[in-house]
């Protein structure tokens, strides 16, 4: 059988693996888009189908089977709706160090206008679970790496980093029980559900606002436009439920800034910064904050 060379997208000192990541409809939320959460999903099949479906090499094979995402860095451009036709993902490896190496991604449409829906990046650090500890990157799987190197960096905004506020008293706090189905290969959660779990304590949060003060905008009356998270540990399966905490530090005209740590009594698995703007479902666009919503805020509001 004649081996299928990797899908690619190629330009003068520029690589780029191409997947074509079919949509589902339970992908879609309330407002008929793509929710933000499944956006993560879709960079772990691109990334499983760049470095093990099609890899350059047994070395990035090798090297997909054992790794962990220390952190994701994602920016919500415009929202993507359901389709028949698949959506694209653009992946690049965008650095490589001793121990560890970043991709970036674009989620863009296959045509020609190349809308991007998303901008991305990930940490990703080899990982010895034989040891149970990270450990350094070979030298043949950095030249496996190199296939996908070269590409410029694409402009993404600064990357912040998320402050220790557990001596803060939190906004809300937000139990979630794990399901089996949240386990992956390696017998931990799965990266992507602890994006999920953010999301539950972040719904939880704004509903409990909403309740207590008339004219605090719904669920749907906010959109992510960016998500940042950091791993700090592994849970696994089990049947007390995790603690996902949420600060409000920031507000803006539009816009404000959620803080978040899932944990429990002793350990602190990740921690999450969202930003969420306001949204008119009617209109389709961005709105600014009202007085009601800003004051509701503004009760909670913690100081960094």
């Amino acid at each position: 059988m004649t081996a299928v060379p990797p899908p690619v997208l190629c330009h003068t000192l520029r690589v780029r693996h191409l997947y074509d990541c079919p949509l589902r409809w339970a992908d879609m939320d309330s407002l008929g888009h793509v929710n933000n959460v499944v956006y993560v999903d879709y960079l772990q099949e691109a990334r499983v189908d760049m470095m093990r479906i099609h890899a350059p090499g047994p070395e990035a094979a090798e090297l997909a089977e054992g790794v962990v995402v220390v952190s994701h860095e994602l920016e919500y451009a415009r929202p993507l709706v359901f389709a028949p036709e698949p959506v694209r993902i653009e992946s690049w490896v965008e650095q490589v160090r001793a121990a560890s190496f970043r991709l970036g991604y674009e989620v863009v449409d296959a045509g020609p206008d190349r809308r991007v829906y998303l901008r991305a990046s990930s940490l990703l650090a080899p990982f010895s679970f034989t040891d149970d500890r990270p450990r350094r990157i070979r030298d043949d799987e950095r030249t496996a790496l190199g296939v996908y190197t070269g590409e410029p960096v694409v402009e993404r905004g600064p990357r912040s980093s998320v402050p220790d506020l557990r001596g803060s008293s939190p906004a809300h706090t937000y139990s979630c029980r794990v399901r089996w189905s949240d386990i992956d290969s390696y017998g931990h959660v799965n990266n992507v559900k602890y994006v999920e779990y953010c999301q539950e304590a972040r719904i939880a949060f704004i509903s409990s606002l909403a309740a207590a003060e008339p004219g605090v905008g719904t669920v749907g009356g906010f959109v992510v436009a960016r998500f940042d998270i950091s791993y700090q540990r592994p849970i696994e399966f089990r049947l007390e439920p995790v603690q996902v905490s949420t600060w409000l530090t920031r507000i803006g005209r539009s816009s404000f800034e959620l803080q978040a740590a899932v944990h429990d009594e002793e350990t602190v698995f990740a921690t999450a910064r969202a930003v969420l703007v306001g949204f008119d479902p009617a209109a389709g666009r961005s709105r600014p904050l009202g007085d009601s919503e800003r004051k509701s805020f503004e009760s909670v509001l913690v100081s960094v």
